[in-house]
């Protein structure tokens, strides 16, 4: 302790005060011990400091999403508000840009708990026992009331009803109070249980960056999207004059390119894309698929004969990839590319897989693009009335092409997009 050299009289004559060593100590234990708390311990070493901006070795546009995460997470750290929901596949970064948040909020004085959270959900079960350290309703207050939380792997975890009630109690309960909370996703947020992906999604509320794209349960294997050929259709390089036979051709196909840009810059609904061999599908189809990467959308593009003997393949043990994961990954992409269906054999395993998939996305209403050479008539019916439903699908024919059978020609299932 010392004492200010000031005259008889002044207010702090005689008063002692800490030294700045003093100081010093105190703010570096009262740091120790948000530490302690934080849970932190394996990742005091992730700071904003050694975070690379645009990350290591990503293609452009990755890195592009990855640097403004960056941004976006540093300016939170000093000033935390709302949630911030940082979204990818194991290996994108999330964990080190969550824990560098919390790391500066420690640094500043903010109390800040990290927990992972399959951790979490282990210690919320264990605190139920009667010898437990921290019982149940204490350990679950200080989860809802910490100042700032990050729960690190969200998705990770085993999905039991429990589960999933606790959690949306942790979530909704800050949701609520609008507390500065930090997500990293280990699953699309398009797959998060609907009450959860309401709450971590708000626009009002959250942040939410996408960092990279999920393996998709192996299916970049079969991915076409990526191909050399592929990834060098746009829309900048479909020219419907060299297609076109006539002027009513040159027409449809027009309108066909201007509705498929008009769903590239709002992936909503289905569109199909439908017409004989040669007529452009597939370059449509790619380049809505390139145009939505490009601006940091997953896209996954398959070739529906190569996802039939795909899926096949996963029944075999030696595969290393189980047909439950890598199909629920097709049936939830958050735009899925159908091409060429109808080219495959039609056997009734494959009829009922198509079917599966066609209905659960149509059932969620989530956005595809299919393109195909049948008819109306050679669908399969229950594949038939999903792809021609107004209300949901946009038929778009591809040159003069006889879709449906009442003696007109393909015309929109539904009223085209303005």
């Amino acid at each position: 302790m010392v004492r200010k050299a000031v005259p008889l009289g002044h207010p702090d004559f005689g008063k002692a005060f800490p030294c700045r060593c003093t100081l010093e100590e105190d703010a570096e234990a009262r740091r120790q011990r948000l530490q302690r708390f934080s849970n932190l311990r394996f990742y005091l070493r992730l700071t904003f400091d050694n975070l690379q901006p645009e990350g290591r070795g990503l293609e452009p546009p990755q890195a592009r999403r990855y640097a403004q995460a960056v941004e976006a997470a540093r300016r939170y750290a000093e000033e935390p508000h709302g949630f911030l929901v940082l979204a990818g596949p194991s290996g994108c970064g999330k964990t080190h840009i969550a824990a560098a948040v919390a790391n500066r909020c420690i640094e500043r004085g903010t109390m800040a708990l990290f927990m992972a959270v399959p951790d979490l959900l282990d210690h919320l079960r264990s605190a139920y026992r009667p010898d437990a350290e921290t019982p149940y309703d204490e350990l679950f207050e200080q989860l809802r009331s910490v100042p700032l939380l990050v729960l690190d792997d969200l998705g990770g975890h085993s999905s039991t009803p429990w589960a999933e009630e606790k959690l949306y109690q942790l979530v909704n309960y800050r949701f609520a109070g609008q507390m500065p909370t930090v997500v990293t996703l280990a699953v699309p947020p398009e797959q998060l249980e609907p009450r959860l992906r309401t709450r971590l999604c708000d626009p009002a509320l959250s942040q939410v960056h996408v960092l990279g794209e999920w393996g998709l349960g192996g299916l970049e294997r079969i991915d076409r999207l990526g191909t050399p050929l592929l990834r060098t259709m746009t829309f900048e390089g479909f020219d419907p004059a060299r297609i076109a036979r006539d002027q009513e051709e040159l027409r449809l196909l027009r309108e066909a390119k201007r509705q498929a840009m008009r769903f590239a810059r709002e992936p909503r609904d289905w569109l199909v894309l439908a017409g004989p061999p040669g007529k452009g599908k597939t370059r449509l189809a790619a380049a809505i698929g390139n145009y939505c990467r490009q601006r940091g959308r997953p896209v996954l593009f398959l070739v529906v004969p190569d996802l039939l003997d795909y899926l096949r393949s996963t029944f075999d043990p030696r595969h290393g990839l189980a047909y439950d994961d890598t199909f629920e990954a097709v049936r939830t992409a958050p735009l899925l590319i159908l091409d060429d269906l109808g080219s495959h054999t039609a056997t009734s395993w494959a009829e009922e897989k198509l079917y599966q998939l066609i209905n659960h996305r149509y059932n969620s209403l989530l956005p595809t693009v299919i393109t195909t050479n049948l008819t109306a008539s050679q669908l399969e019916p229950k594949v038939r009335a999903r792809l021609t439903d107004p209300q949901v699908s946009t038929v778009l024919p591809m040159g003069r092409f006889q879709f449906y059978d009442e003696g007109r020609e393909a015309g929109p299932g539904r009223r085209p997009r303005p």
